[in-house]
């Protein structure tokens, strides 16, 4: 925990227009500097900078703050990652709790491990980003798919060949531990280490610091699993991690809502048509974790799961875990494709327009919430209803007290259900209180890949540039050209 006096005199010693004018071109606007917003698109300046008040705002998207707040906002920095950012450019020592010298030394173990991997996964990349120039297979699948080589650069789209052992023109050492511990290569029970990606199109993970922390592989001929993802690690966990949110953070402003879909490919195709706000959960169900990191990104979150049974079913486990999180100021809805599309194969068909207009129709939660509780019961007969209001308890239990939103959910569903407020009331008094999210285990194999997607590239993020060569300059199949 950092002391809040230490804070205060931090904020005291920088200039929050230097802050912002590292990353912001500024001009005099009168007491105040004004310049373009960096959360949003916009054409004429609505963004001020009050060195007097030393704070920033934004008179189009409401963004507002301290430096550190501007920090956090712009490059993806936690609170004390931020605070000691902005400390070390001022030459102030962040104060730090008192610890044990086993616990210091741990802190340094940690960070020289995950330095490492860093390291290991950064060469690997370049490895796969070379790779893919001269795979005409590779090439051939991606333009198959309707992606250009302008959208391959910005999320880093590599390829990782058919040798068994690749990677280890990458690091000489091939039976360095770190490489196993990095999810880059597997160790067989006879002692024989192989590439954990072979024959796979590949799509960098980074978390929301940009930072790369993993890999999901998507193979294109036959084989199973169909998609692969890095395993747990130091760096990267899927059950906290989504794709493309590091990417797609100015399109989540420019949009004001984040798009989840399921995919790699899917977040990849809806941003080559445009639709550059979409993440995508790594192949498994959302969790808590996952619906902290979205509320953290926007307060309208659009669930686009795939339109068959399993992506309802997907749907279903995600609404009950955004349960508790509920407030009033914010908004979940679900999108239901036809049951044979997803979310790429349908912009891909109909294109973004179309799309566009689908996710304007998007079902609100409490709706989908009431239907779907209706849909699994006779609801023509006390019984079904009797069945109805006990599966719906622990739901309606779980959801924020005090909110107006629980107040119209029950009110709706007691109407559903033939109840009066008053008696609904009474029954959910009786009933145990479920502040946990509650989930609903998944079938096995119903998750144990993911299918990776992206968007474009924006200012700041990572990946090679198209300005001077194409991305795929030396492949046998010609090149992916971006579009003008």
């Amino acid at each position: 925990m950092i002391p809040e006096p230490f804070v205060q005199d931090l904020l005291a010693r920088i200039d929050v227009v230097d802050v912002v004018g590292r990353y912001v071109a500024l001009r005099k606007g009168g007491a105040n500097l004004l310049g373009l917003c960096p959360f949003h698109n916009e054409k004429s300046p609505s963004f001020t900078v009050s060195p007097t008040k030393q704070f920033y705002h934004c008179f189009g998207c409401g963004a507002h703050g301290s430096a550190i707040t501007f920090l956090m906002e712009h490059t993806g920095a936690s609170f004390p990652e931020a605070v000691r950012s902005l400390a070390a450019n001022a030459g102030m020592s962040v104060p730090e709790e008192p610890r044990s010298p086993q616990q210091r030394a741990a802190t340094q173990r940690h960070k020289q491990e995950a330095s490492q991997h860093q390291q290991i996964l950064d060469a690997a990349q370049r490895h796969y980003l070379s790779e893919l120039k001269v795979s005409a297979a590779a090439i051939a699948y991606l333009k198959k798919r309707g992606l250009n080589g302008q959208i391959a650069a910005r999320f880093g789209l590599g390829w990782s060949g058919a040798d068994r052992r690749g990677l280890a023109t990458v690091f000489p050492h091939y039976e360095e531990p770190l490489l196993i511990e990095s999810g880059l290569v597997i160790e067989s029970e006879d002692g024989r280490r192989y590439d954990r990606f072979r024959e796979r199109v590949m799509f960098p993970i980074r978390n929301a610091r940009g930072h790369l922390i993993g890999f999901g592989g998507r193979i294109i001929g036959r084989g199973e699993p169909k998609y692969l993802n890095s395993p747990e690690t130091a760096l990267f966990s899927k059950g906290r991690e989504l794709y493309g949110l590091w990417e797609g953070r100015a399109g989540i402003r420019a949009e004001g809502y984040v798009l989840v879909v399921e995919g790699y490919m899917d977040v990849v195709g809806l941003a080559q048509q445009g639709i550059e706000n979409a993440v995508a959960t790594l192949g498994t169900a959302t969790t808590v974790e996952h619906i902290q990191k979205l509320l953290r990104t926007s307060d309208k979150i659009i669930f686009s799961f795939d339109g068959d049974g399993a992506g309802r079913r997907a749907a279903w486990r995600a609404l009950q875990v955004c349960l508790p999180m509920l407030r009033d100021d914010v908004s979940i809805r679900f999108l239901f494709l036809p049951p044979e599309h997803d979310p790429d194969s349908y912009v891909r068909e109909y294109g973004a327009e179309a799309f566009r207009a689908c996710v304007a129709e998007a079902m609100p939660l409490s709706r989908f919430m009431l239907e779907e509780l209706a849909s699994r019961h006779a609801m023509d007969e006390a019984e079904g209803r009797a069945a109805c209001v006990h599966e719906a308890k622990p739901l309606l239990a779980s959801l924020p007290e005090g909110t107006v939103l629980r107040v119209q959910i029950e009110r709706e569903f007691a109407r559903l259900v033939q109840l009066t407020p008053e008696e609904l009331a009474a029954m959910l008094a009786a009933a145990p209180a479920f502040k946990a999210a509650l989930t609903i285990a998944p079938q096995p194999g119903e998750y144990d890949s993911a299918r990776p997607n992206a968007s474009p590239q924006r200012a700041g993020m990572p990946g090679p540039s198209l300005d001077d060569e194409p991305y795929f300059e030396s492949a046998p199949a010609g090149e992916l050209q971006p579009r003008s």
